[in-house]
């Protein structure tokens, strides 16, 4: 088997035991309680509305969709898939690490899977040139739009995880009102969003943050602060993608790039 060959089949067996660990965690669940209910526990004002979390059926549609496209014989020399290839592996191990991680209560471990899982997409993300490299539709649908999707989702993942470690450690919080951060997150949310729109207006990325902070403001729509704050955010996250898209569409040397 040459090298090709055998990055591909790794990929393939990668999305696999990632898409079943996930599954099994849930299913079985592990170590006697879901993602969800852990998740729970914490009283944080970042963690979004339950139904959110539904989009993970979207990421592994989407990696299934990637997995798939790079196996096939005429993808085995395409450079930009050569260079994520291996990434990607260790994004998975990241993942599957995560679970186990969090469903045995190390929590500060989990921040340290999660830190890893973000890095690794966010060098796949860059290794792609996401939003300004030319490529086919399908390689588009079936490779940028998937890992915009899971990066979109594992920024605001972290900042949950960030945020859940610490009400686990007691975190004090400098004497600032755990309302008052879940603002300052919210913030810098639509900060990232606003890099990501004019840097590489990427509608895929910024629709994830819309539906999280749209969780956000509909999980806690009793903590009026917060959730006037996500309602706002979600809104100018809109405003953001739409303007990002009018502008792109303008310019003849970036239409095509638009993820």
């Amino acid at each position: 088997m040459n090298n090709d060959k055998l990055r591909q089949a790794i990929v393939v067996v990668m999305v696999i035991a990632t898409i079943v660990v996930n599954g099994l965690a849930t299913a079985l669940p592990l170590n006697g309680q879901t993602t969800g209910e852990i998740s729970d526990r914490f009283q944080v004002f970042f963690v979004p509305a339950g139904y959110v979390f539904s989009i993970w059926g979207l990421i592994y549609l989407g990696l299934g969709a990637y997995a798939i496209y790079q196996a096939l014989p005429a993808q085995a020399g395409n450079p930009r898939l050569k260079r994520i290839g291996y990434i990607f592996a260790i994004s998975s191990l990241a993942n599957i690490a995560w679970i186990f991680l969090w469903h045995y209560e190390q929590f500060p471990l989990t921040l340290v899977a999660m830190l890893a899982l973000l890095a690794s997409l966010i060098v796949i993300y860059l290794r792609l040139d996401i939003g300004r490299a030319k490529v086919p539709s399908a390689e588009r649908w079936t490779v940028d739009v998937p890992f915009s999707i899971y990066l979109g989702w594992i920024t605001v993942a972290t900042i949950a995880n960030v945020t859940s470690l610490l009400d686990f450690l007691n975190w004090s919080g400098w004497g600032i009102q755990p309302e008052v951060w879940a603002v300052i997150m919210l913030i810098a949310g639509l900060a990232i969003a606003a890099a990501v729109s004019l840097t590489r207006g990427d509608v895929a990325y910024l629709l994830v943050l819309i539906w999280a902070f749209v969780g956000i403001a509909v999980k806690h729509q009793g903590t009026t602060l917060v959730a006037t704050t996500a309602w706002i955010v979600s809104g100018l996250v809109l405003v953001i993608l739409v303007a990002g898209v009018f502008l792109r569409s303008r310019s003849p040397a970036t239409s095509d790039a638009v993820g």
